[in-house]
């Protein structure tokens, strides 16, 4: 049984990954959660923790695979790019803002908006994980469904998820990426999600027959 740690994305707890934790575990995965206050902390000080994390795990039971959410995506990117010498299986984001987000900055034009981002706001403006250096297999699952918070500041133009648009979720190195009709946070309670992020898991290739 091949374990898989799980990263939520900002302001909600780790309980959120749960519905996807539970359809991994089904398919054969043994599942952990990585909690993290996202908008408390600098991005490096949540990855040096994950990677402690990913570290112990990897001593214990050999290499383990990571499914980031949103933010949750830009944790695990930091600390895998950062340290090479932990072993890992494959990686998969969702959602995630790897070369920032539109409605992050909208939201940040506001006091109110900037309080909420908190230490994550420039990575809402800016990304931070637009390349994967390592070898291993990283795919990227992205919604097209317009449903989410970032609407509240205007209509996002192009495909998006409601947070995150398209263009957004391209990381160099990736070695593929689904698009699916989910909206950002519908994607930790979808079937669909779930089976493409185990058969990703799995193959190392996202099943082109459940799109």
């Amino acid at each position: 049984m091949r374990d898989v740690i799980l990263a939520h994305g900002l302001w909600v707890p780790g309980v959120v990954m749960q519905p996807l934790a539970a359809r991994l575990e089904r398919a054969g995965f043994r599942c952990h959660m990585f909690s993290y206050m996202g908008a408390s902390r600098p991005l490096a000080v949540h990855a040096e923790r994950l990677a402690r994390m990913a570290r112990d795990l990897a001593d214990g039971r050999g290499p383990a695979h990571f499914v980031g959410h949103s933010l949750g995506g830009l944790v695990v990117m930091e600390a895998l790019n950062a340290h090479p010498e932990i072993a890992v299986g494959r990686v998969a984001l969702l959602g995630t803002p790897a070369r920032g987000c539109q409605a992050g900055r909208r939201l940040a034009q506001h006091g109110p908006g900037r309080w909420f981002l908190g230490q994550s706001e420039e990575l809402w403006r800016e990304g931070r994980a637009a390349r994967w250096s390592r070898r291993e297999a990283l795919g990227v699952l992205a919604g097209s469904l317009p449903f989410g918070l970032g609407r509240l500041f205007g209509a996002l133009p192009g495909v998006n998820d409601g947070v995150v648009r398209l263009e957004e979720t391209a990381v160099e190195g990736m070695a593929e990426r689904v698009v699916l009709p989910v909206g950002h946070s519908q994607m930790l309670i979808s079937a669909k999600v779930g089976a493409q992020v185990a058969a990703f898991l799995a193959q190392g290739k996202f099943d082109a027959h459940s799109y």
